[in-house]
């Protein structure tokens, strides 16, 4: 008795998978029929759509040095059929437009191709049936030379500021020369290279990065791009025993200050400390500021430092003098 009912629940459950399996078919087929057939009926339908088509200035004499970036892709807006777009966006018809170097110069050092020269070098590519509804850019502009070029240094656009108990100690550059290209005109009145914008704050830590210059119309740099490496350092406070010297004394007399040495209190980075020449310090005494207010007291200044001192400053402002006849 089992048996048979094992043997008609296989018949059964047999019969209704096979029922489902072609019905289920049958649905596939009509669905891929009639997808296909609306995918015709969309493809008949007419589109605009916006192509991005590379663009290369070609037959460039040897002797000729592009100094722009000429933009190397413009967009275009077609209207056709559907399968006629999906040819050039899926086909090889729109590969690239070559411009021909000779044929846009529109003066010396200068060239251009308008919408309308656009638009014609577009059509030579397209089907019959297409049409070009829009361009961009509507101008293309490349400038060049005949090798015209200096070099010039590169500078830091924008600020670094280190944290407050450091200072920048060194910002270098590599290279830190680079070959300009341009009109006369153009080298002329440039005196400095400088990167892309920059900011960074409470720098501790040495950095590098690499940076685009910054473009000038008309204008290439080789290279284009430089390595930045910036050097933070610890400040440090220090001090150094320096004499003080009289200014703009009259002859036959003798400025004389008690005491004769002061201390100058500054900062500077841990690194450089020991090459720092105490020496290049200078306190000085005005005899002309002596006579315009006189006092028991003169004052004291600091005329000069050595390179990467901050902060200098006198332990004391005010010293007791002696006037002497010679």
């Amino acid at each position: 008795m089992k048996r048979i009912l094992k043997s008609i629940y296989s018949i059964v459950r047999n019969s209704f998978f096979n029922i489902v399996n072609k019905e289920f078919l049958i649905f596939l087929f009509f669905l891929a029929l009639s997808g296909a057939f609306w995918l015709l009926l969309a493809l008949n339908d007419t589109y605009e759509k916006e192509l991005r088509i590379p663009v290369r200035i070609v037959n460039i004499p040897k002797n000729v040095v592009p100094t722009s970036d000429t933009e190397d892709t413009i967009k275009v807006t077609v209207k056709d059929k559907g399968y006629t777009l999906c040819t050039y966006i899926y086909g090889d018809k729109l590969k690239r437009i070559d411009i021909p170097f000779s044929s846009y110069i529109k003066n010396k050092g200068y060239g251009s191709v308008s919408a309308s020269e656009l638009t014609k070098l577009i059509y030579a590519e397209l089907y019959s049936s297409s049409k070009v509804t829009g361009v961009k850019p509507d101008k293309l502009e490349y400038f060049y030379n005949y090798g015209m070029h200096k070099r010039l240094p590169v500078r830091l656009a924008g600020a670094i500021q280190a944290d407050a108990s450091y200072y920048l100690a060194k910002i270098e550059f590599s290279p830190d020369m680079v070959d300009v290209y341009g009109s006369q005109k153009m080298l002329d009145s440039i005196k400095y290279i400088y990167t892309e914008r920059i900011n960074i704050k409470n720098l501790k830590d040495t950095i590098r990065r690499d940076l685009d210059l910054m473009e000038i119309r008309g204008v290439k740099c080789v290279p284009s791009r430089v390595r930045m490496a910036v050097y933070p350092d610890v400040l440090t406070e220090e001090s150094a025993e320096v004499p003080i010297s009289a200014l703009n004394m009259p002859e036959g007399k003798v400025l004389r200050t008690f005491p004769s040495r002061v201390k100058v209190v500054f900062t500077v980075g841990a690194s450089i400390f020991r090459t720092i020449n105490t020496n290049k310090f200078k306190v000085v005494v005005d005899y002309n500021e002596i006579l315009s207010a006189p006092s028991d007291k003169c004052t004291l200044k600091i005329a000069s430092v050595p390179h990467g001192v901050k902060n200098a400053h006198t332990e004391i402002e005010h010293v007791d003098y002696l006037i002497e006849e010679q």
